[in-house]
């Protein structure tokens, strides 16, 4: 039997609908925020993610799917949405828009070749958002704002606000000599990404899980001491913005999120349940007001987050929240000969155009069998089709809650179920 790639799965059954309900919840909420949909191909250059990205990042340096094209291209399945996003951006010349600044949603598939587990998986569907032409801290609370505010609207109750800045360039260099003079003293105790983060980019080194409950890492420096005026004030108005919003949140120095793209605002909303694991992210992002320049185009501010949505359907499965899912039909329609089975075909299509959740039988199964069927599908109403009916333009109408039959004439069954639904 041939089964599914490791680190892949099936969505169907009660689940897909579970997950169709969070999608039409993001694209309700991305409406009303006035951010606009965008796709971009399910594979890039390779040089998209590995300059954005960046070569430190755990991302690029295991975790991405590259391969050469027969035309020997290096080409690498889109691992997360941002620097596609931008490359588009930049492409489509959309910093050349009357409208700005050019506010933007995801909503796709993702790739990363990495150990399989609860919430973390190799394809996996990516949610986010990415504002570009704006340098506010408004903005970053609305983006914020946005991912709160998505939780809420599907019932997430047990979750937490954290925020940091990185500050502009010059704090973040003076940070990064600060980090590397002190974690210098700790190159032995140190995992072996950490002790090449160090060389690399020893901001990321606050990312580790490993050494995280060392005592020498927790006293590590923190960026609030490094911060210059400017950063400081920028990072002042957010928690401002957020109080207005009336946003709970936690400055967080611990943050700085696993890509070399960021600046100032980096935040995450995590799941608080301790029996939620390890992944209890669900979602992150942050200000990147390099990357598009960093990719060839004009220098333009960013920020933006992503939200993995199999861990937010495991965040849901967690705090019982019940999902509103539609598991009946409105119209059964049954039938016996040839004759009445052509009028069930023309009527399911009158009902279904109707805007009513029809079906009927395809198998030709006996009537009992069909009202069965009616049954497993929770059916609001039952439609008898029957010869001598037809001949008088009609056809027995049963509400299978009340248990009542009467005729109704063909003409008239759409009215009608309008008015009794």
């Amino acid at each position: 039997m041939i089964t599914k790639p490791k680190g892949t799965y099936d969505l169907l059954g009660k689940e897909a609908k579970k997950m169709q309900y969070i999608n039409d919840v993001l694209t309700a909420i991305c409406e009303k925020y006035n951010y606009e949909f965008i796709r971009t191909p399910v594979f890039e250059s390779s040089e998209v993610f590995h300059r954005s990205v960046g070569n430190t990042s755990d991302i690029v340096t295991k975790e991405t799917y590259d391969f050469k094209d027969r035309g020997d291209r290096d080409i690498t399945l889109r691992p997360e949405g941002t620097a596609g996003v931008v490359r588009s951006y930049i492409e489509n010349k959309l910093y050349g828009r009357d409208i700005q600044p050019v506010k933007l949603y995801y909503n796709e598939m993702m790739y990363r070749y990495e150990r399989p587990q609860a919430g973390r998986l190799r394809e996996f569907n990516q949610f986010g958002v990415e504002v570009l032409g704006c340098d506010d801290p408004f903005i970053d609370a609305e983006v914020i704002s946005l991912a709160y505010n998505i939780f809420k609207l599907l019932g997430l109750t047990n979750i937490r606000v954290n925020i940091n800045t990185l500050g502009d360039d010059e704090s973040r260099s003076d940070y990064k000599k600060a980090l590397v003079e002190y974690f210098s003293n700790y190159t032995n105790d140190m995992c072996e990404d950490c002790q090449n983060r160090l060389k690399k980019n020893p901001l990321r080194i606050l990312d580790c899980k490993v050494d995280a409950s060392k005592t020498w890492f927790k006293n590590a420096p923190k960026i609030d001491q490094y911060l210059n005026s400017d950063s400081a004030k920028r990072f002042s108005k957010l928690q401002e913005y957020l109080n207005l919003l009336d946003i709970e949140y936690v400055v967080n120095p611990s943050i700085v999120r696993g890509l070399d793209y960021y600046s100032h605002t980096v935040f995450e909303i995590e799941m608080l349940s301790k029996n939620f694991g390890s992944q209890n992210v669900l979602a992150a992002g942050g200000r990147y007001n390099n990357l598009v320049k960093m990719l060839g185009g004009p220098s333009t501010c960013g920020m933006g987050f992503a939200m993995g949505l199999e861990r937010i359907m495991l965040a849901l499965d967690e705090e019982e929240v019940k999902i509103p899912i539609n598991d009946s039909i409105d119209v059964y329609i049954g039938y016996v000969n040839e004759e009445e089975k052509e009028t069930a075909l023309y009527l399911s299509q009158e009902l279904r155009l109707n805007g009513f959740i029809c079906e009927t039988d395809y198998l030709n199964r006996s009537l009992k069998s069909q009202f069965k069927s009616a049954d497993r599908f929770k059916s609001k109403y039952t439609i008898i089709v029957n010869s001598n009916d037809i001949k008088n333009y009609e056809v027995t109408l049963k509400d299978n809650k009340l248990k009542e039959e009467e005729k109704v004439k063909i003409n008239d069954l759409v009215d009608y179920l309008d008015m009794h639904m």
